[in-house]
């Protein structure tokens, strides 16, 4: 070995995968036992924050589905995610999987992610409700949309 390294080629994989690539989760249902027994693990002090906060997301529409990815609550549109909630011992986060293309007029979220964000949450903190409630509806409001021009892409090409 002549201790040289092979030349390498930078590679533009854009044009191999959709542009509309979304993030998806296989095994999303209309409401899971695992999950509902994750929120009702009372022996977490912040589990009743966490559990309020799911339920919104429930409460999105008929289509919400759910499922627990890397050990959380995650609510879904079809196998496309929106959102979660995860305890910790001080804090609870409600996260937004498109979090950074959020419109946060009260400037709730937090985190430096590509796409990621969370609103973090303590029993003694305050939150505006609304606030968060409408970040929640904004967040099921565009996966449907990431979803459907998805779909429109994949329709498109194969025409």
């Amino acid at each position: 070995m002549t201790g040289r390294r092979s030349r390498r080629i930078p590679l533009d994989l854009r044009a191999f995968g959709d542009r509309h690539d979304i993030f998806r989760l296989s095994g999303a249902v209309e409401r899971s036992p695992s999950v509902d027994a994750w929120l009702m693990d009372d022996s977490i002090a912040l589990r009743a924050i966490a559990r309020e906060w799911f339920a919104r997301m429930r409460d999105c529409g008929d289509d919400v589905r759910e499922l627990m990815h890397d050990g959380c609550p995650v609510a879904c549109v079809e196998d496309g995610p929106f959102g979660y909630v995860n305890s910790f011992k001080n804090h609870v986060n409600v996260g937004f999987f498109h979090g950074a293309m959020l419109d946060d007029p009260a400037g709730l979220l937090e985190g430096t992610g590509k796409r990621m964000r969370h609103v973090r949450l303590t029993a003694d903190g305050e939150v505006s409700v609304s606030a968060l409630s409408d970040l929640i509806d904004a967040a099921y409001r565009d996966i449907k949309v990431r979803l459907n021009a998805a779909r429109s892409a994949r329709e498109d090409a194969s025409e």
